[in-house]
């Protein structure tokens, strides 16, 4: 068994992938932890950037953002800062070093819980504020309950709703566990279920877009925020640009991921894009009312499409739970007629638009129109074809970098 280190009030055990903190366990991103857990096995001598995008990545093609994204949130576990440097430093030129006063607790095998023919079983890495979550319920005006709740401390960051999430839920799934972890870092995360999703009421009124906007001003309310960054991811952006639009004076920064201004059918350019539109959405009403394994597979591959069988099984169990068929359904048929193409140049904050160059759900065209669309924007596309980024992607590094960086934190 690898040696357990101890460095300050903190102990990093290697061999159990695991940093404590005066004995409670610290949650930190797998690469992060893989980069920290190099520079202390390493700490007699200069690691370069080279030999860590080796060791940490591999042969995975990475920029330097990632690398930085990596030492910033290493440091941060550590509690150090670019600045300070009392734990890892940088040698200009050269590379980093890890300096902090450190002690070797345990070298070789010793029996501990868990260690079977010679193995020890690995717990589970806790989560950010996954325990400590609350969840509250306010109502639309037409007597929908829709279900919010906020975790992590700092500064605010408000997702706006988008299909297929569950606030219970979500900890658990790694189609969202790492995206609110990593949103929640340094920050308060406050995200909420759309209606007819998750935790919010299954059975409303009616599911229109002007709905999902009014729910996340609704929510805005409740929480009693003033002035906030806000995030829309996929669909979630469409009404993220809307709610800015109708209140400017709130919405300080706009963050849109995956994002599109027009649903499929409002963007269909000639009668082969509208029948590939028309069949599309048949073949989702038809999959979705009798649950079809083959189809709900396919479906899974559209937003995952670099994902493995298990992440599609887990996308398709976790798409169940989320929602009725029949919303499912009611869902996609509004997807296809979001149309903001009229109202986003009126959005007033500097805006931040993440795609994936090879997105299979929603073409990077429709990223590039948004950032032709809105003033103040800027567009930063990642070498992904997820629709949704993947915590083993190194795009999903870069997406975080570039969040930080754009919040200036």
């Amino acid at each position: 068994m690898e040696a357990t280190y101890r460095f300050g009030d903190y102990e990093l055990d290697p061999s159990r992938h695991q940093l404590r903190r005066a004995g409670a366990a610290v949650h930190v991103e797998p690469r992060a932890l893989d980069l920290l857990c190099h520079l202390v096995k390493h700490r007699d001598r200069i690691v370069t950037k080279n030999e860590l995008l080796d060791e940490v990545w591999g042969d995975r093609f990475v920029s330097e953002a990632a690398l930085t994204t990596g030492l910033r949130t290493a440091r941060l576990a550590v509690g150090d800062t670019g600045s300070q440097q009392q734990m890892i430093r940088t040698v200009h030129r050269r590379g980093y070093q890890f300096v902090g006063p450190t002690t070797v607790l345990r070298a070789g095998p010793t029996a501990e819980p868990g260690r079977v023919s010679g193995t020890v079983s690995k717990p589970p890495r806790p989560v950010i504020g996954a325990d400590r979550q609350t969840i509250q319920f306010c109502n639309a005006d037409d007597g929908t309950a829709i279900a919010y709740a906020a975790v992590g401390s700092g500064p605010p960051l408000l997702k706006a709703a988008n299909w297929m999430t569950h606030l219970d839920l979500e900890w658990a799934t790694p189609v969202w566990s790492h995206w609110l972890n990593g949103l929640a870092r340094d920050r308060q995360l406050i995200r909420y279920d759309e209606r007819g999703c998750g935790m919010s009421d299954w059975v409303a009124p009616s599911y229109t877009f002007d709905d999902w906007v009014d729910d996340l001003e609704t929510v805005v309310d409740a929480v009693g925020l003033d002035r906030f960054p806000l995030l829309g991811v996929s669909q979630g952006g469409a009404v993220a640009v809307a709610y800015a639009v109708r209140r400017p004076e709130r919405v300080s920064r706009l963050i849109l991921a995956g994002a599109y201004a027009r649903g499929r059918r409002v963007r269909a350019g000639n009668a082969a894009e509208s029948d590939a539109a028309a069949l599309d959405l048949s073949l989702a009403r038809v999959g979705w009312l009798h649950q079809d394994p083959g189809f709900l597979r396919v479906f899974a591959s559209q937003f995952l499409p670099d994902g493995t069988p298990e992440e599609w099984q887990e996308f398709t169990a976790f798409q169940r739970r989320t929602t009725s068929p029949e919303n499912g359904v009611r869902f996609l048929e509004e997807f296809a007629r979001i149309d903001v193409s009229d109202i986003a140049h009126r959005v007033q904050c500097p805006t931040l638009i993440i795609h994936a160059r090879d997105d299979a759900r929603v073409p990077v065209s429709q990223a590039r129109e948004l950032a032709a669309l809105i003033p103040d924007s800027r567009l930063v596309l990642l070498d992904s074809r997820n629709h949704l980024l993947t915590a083993s992607e190194s795009a999903w590094d870069e997406f975080l970098f570039h969040i930080d960086d754009f919040l200036g934190e």
